[in-house]
């Protein structure tokens, strides 16, 4: 909460702009990564989705894509910085893959199929991503 010294509606209203925004945020996050996903295995014949365990692991792909992508680019950062570019591909790799290890709800078999459902699944979840925001927020009200 933040406190501008002109009274306690403003730091409510700063407190619930941030919260709003954070829930869009995670929102966009799942739908947008739920689509890449289903596309990507659409497309793919050697990547499947299965049911009702889809969603256990649109859930842990939408974290472990959260927690990797600012890790792994740190660390291209530092260590080899012309990987820096390729570090969402990388963390869109890495979840794929940890959410295929511990999830009943993604297969994907192939080497061929690894590389591009990450390709996919990365290209199609920002193409969403960037559409959904404009589709959600261009009629959010502003405060002033």
């Amino acid at each position: 909460m933040v406190d501008l010294g002109r009274g306690g509606d403003d730091t409510i209203h700063l407190s619930e702009d941030l919260m709003i925004r954070t829930i869009t945020r995670i929102v966009l996050a799942l739908v947008g990564n739920a689509i890449g996903l289903v596309l990507a295995a659409v497309l793919l014949d050697d990547m499947r989705l299965s049911g009702a365990a889809f969603l256990i692991a649109v859930v842990i792909f939408t974290v472990l894509t959260a927690v990797l992508q600012p890790l792994v680019s740190k660390v291209a950062e530092k260590s080899v910085p012309a990987l820096q570019s390729g570090s969402a591909l990388i963390a869109t790799f890495l979840a794929l893959l940890i959410t295929s290890l511990i999830s009943e709800g993604l297969d994907i078999d192939g080497t061929v199929t690894w590389i591009l459902a990450t390709v996919l699944v990365w290209l199609i979840t920002l193409i969403a991503g960037v559409v959904l925001a404009k589709l959600l927020l261009k009629d959010a009200p502003t405060r002033t």
